[in-house]
């Protein structure tokens, strides 16, 4: 699993056990590989490519895939134990509206390196029958995380769902990219615990102009691409010249305004006890914005699982969706993406005979 605010490439190894209708998992090993700059570069200017060179890149990440698991195995003493893999890629394209999304990594790359069977292109079937594609771990909180109604995972861009009578599930806003790309020009890889976030003051004038885009008004299902982040968020901030921490003050207000808008309409006032809150990705590890969401959402508590589960349950989410693929079920649900029908999505790739 590799997302958008490019800090890594996350590997899982996980088992799944299925008793009826209910699944048990177990991460048994983890890692998060982290991009160079070599690779950072090229991943963030790979939507300007010629075709030629856009393939080349598809075929040069796949076997830079296909190696890092390799090594993962051999480090992990995990030879012959790895019966599938499965892999989202790296999303460049994401335009549901015009029919299409596309993740770089190529899957007989990533089989042929590794001799195991792959599953890629988790996305393209529910778009074909009119879905968003997106976003795709619904379907594995449903199955792994049942004891749960609300999610938030704050990585590159930030999503929910809500799981109630109706599953729905939806992206919300650019959330690490964008502060990450703020603490880069202060000097520092990520703003740790949001320290030089808290340290800043809310511009007012930013904040009510970031809240009014368009997007933020459409009703789900609804997804964002990486470039709503580039073509959007950026130039709107590159307007203010107010110091680092006061951007990012202003910023991360902004993603707490808009998930307590995204979960408002679900929430019941009349509720005695209050619904948790599961929060995972990056962002989780964020203190600032974990205080300012739950400013924002009283009548949530906000909680992190442990922390294998916070930093890898997309990872964990997609090599359970390998597993339905392979097991020729449902890997969508349509009351999340808005397609006309669920579907069974992911491209094979066998490996070796």
């Amino acid at each position: 699993m590799s997302g958008s605010s490019l800090d890594g490439v996350d590997l899982v190894f996980a088992s799944f056990e299925s008793k009826g209708s209910e699944w048990n998992y177990s991460i048994l090993a983890n890692e998060c590989v982290p991009y160079d700059k070599s690779w950072k570069n090229r991943l963030s200017n790979a939507s300007q490519l010629s075709a030629f060179d856009y393939l080349q890149l598809h075929t040069e990440y796949g076997k830079h895939l296909g190696a890092l698991v390799k090594n993962f195995m051999e480090a992990n003493g995990l030879d012959y134990k790895v019966q599938l893999i499965a892999v989202h890629g790296h999303t460049i394209f994401h335009e549901p509206q015009k029919g299409f999304t596309q993740q770089l990594g190529k899957g007989s790359a990533i089989a042929a390196i590794t001799g195991i069977p792959v599953i890629t292109d988790l996305r393209s079937m529910d778009i074909a029958f009119g879905g968003q594609g997106a976003p795709l771990v619904p379907l594995g909180e449903k199955k792994l995380f049942s004891p749960y109604r609300f999610f938030l995972n704050i990585g590159g861009i930030a999503n929910v769902s809500v799981h109630a009578d109706k599953i729905i599930g939806f992206d919300v806003c650019p959330a690490n990219r964008i502060l990450n790309m703020l603490a880069e020009r202060n000097g520092k890889e990520y703003d740790d615990k949001g320290s030089l976030a808290k340290s800043g003051t809310i511009n007012q004038t930013l904040l009510d102009e970031l809240n009014a885009l368009p997007y933020y008004q459409q009703l789900h299902p609804k997804s964002l691409s990486n470039q709503f982040g580039l073509e959007v968020i950026v130039p709107l901030l590159s307007k203010y010249t107010d110091h680092i921490p006061d951007l990012l003050c202003t910023y991360t207000e902004h993603i707490a305004i808009q998930i307590s808008h995204s979960l408002a309409p679900f929430l019941k006032s009349s509720d005695k006890n209050p619904d948790e809150l599961m929060v995972t990705g990056g962002g989780a590890f964020n203190d600032y914005l974990i205080e300012r969401i739950q400013y924002h959402l009283p009548s949530l508590s906000v909680f992190l699982p442990e922390k294998e589960v916070v930093q890898y349950k997309e990872a964990l989410i997609m090599a359970f969706l390998g597993i339905l693929r392979w097991r020729e079920e449902p890997t969508v649900l349509n009351s999340v993406t808005g397609a006309t029908q669920e579907s069974i999505g992911g491209a094979v790739w066998s490996g070796h005979l």
